[in-house]
């Protein structure tokens, strides 16, 4: 399998100034790795010679862009604040198309105080299936990713993607969001990821209330995915308090032990 690495993984540099996307490129390219995730949130613009750029920035570098990534949020109460989260990823999945990205990263979002949960689900359903059809008709993978909310946990992620019930749904399988059983929940959606986000730590163990943290093994993740016939990428999603200067670099050389190593 390939490794990527997020742009969010930098998200500090971005914010200060410190870093553009083009220099993303650079700097992805010298760490060795195949491909890189571009998060909308860094984008100076969307116009077309940007993006026809950066894309041909990429293919010089002999980088892949391995899947864009939106914030989205199908949960508003208010039907024109859905209206314009549709408008937004209906929008990204055009600019995937241009960029040759092969998914576009949401989210579903979580239930507002004192709505109904049925109710706010039902809506995200409906926001869900009007942009997998616009994806699959574009060529583009939607990839809902498990991050809180109505996909905290595998059994409502899951549930969320079968509602929908559109191939062009798919998941961003985070192999660090899950927690307590997060190995088996790993298991339950592997079938149905074509995207991942790597993450050196997770949430292992709750009890009591009180939540414990562990290095995430990605022996075993390599197992699970392999088992499933995963064969996207793996891409870095970095947000510990190291600066991410020298904790990726150290990271993506435990993901290549593990996952390009013989089996």
């Amino acid at each position: 399998m390939r490794i990527s690495c997020c742009a969010y993984s930098y998200r500090q540099a971005f914010q200060s100034g410190a870093l553009t996307l083009t220099d993303f490129v650079d700097v992805c390219h010298d760490l060795g790795m195949d491909g890189m995730e571009l998060t909308a949130y860094y984008f100076p613009t969307t116009e077309k010679a940007f993006l026809m750029d950066l894309k041909r920035l990429a293919h010089r570098k002999g980088m892949a862009i391995s899947g864009t990534a939106i914030g989205s949020n199908f949960a508003r109460e208010d039907a024109d604040a859905r209206q314009e989260q549709i408008d937004l990823t209906k929008a990204w999945i055009e600019n995937s198309v241009l960029l040759g990205a092969p998914t576009l990263r949401v989210f579903a979002g979580a239930v507002p105080p004192g709505a109904s949960e049925e109710q706010t689900f039902d809506q995200v359903v409906s926001c869900l299936q009007q942009c997998a059809a616009h994806a699959w008709e574009s060529g583009i993978t939607l990839a809902l990713e498990n991050h809180g909310g109505l996909t905290q946990t595998a059994v409502g992620t899951l549930r969320l993607m079968n509602a929908v019930g559109h191939p062009g749904l798919k998941l961003n399988l985070d192999l660090g969001n899950f927690e307590g059983d997060v190995y088996g929940q790993i298991e339950a959606c592997a079938p149905f990821a074509v995207a991942t986000h790597a993450k050196p730590w997770a949430t292992i163990n709750v009890a009591g209330g009180v939540k414990t943290r562990e290095r995430v093994d990605y022996g075993r993740i390599r197992r699970i995915l392999d088992q499933s016939e995963y064969r996207g990428f793996i891409a870095i999603e970095y947000e510990e308090e190291e600066p991410a200067e020298t904790a990726v670099p150290a990271f993506a050389a435990e993901l290549r032990s593990a996952f390009r190593s013989e089996r």
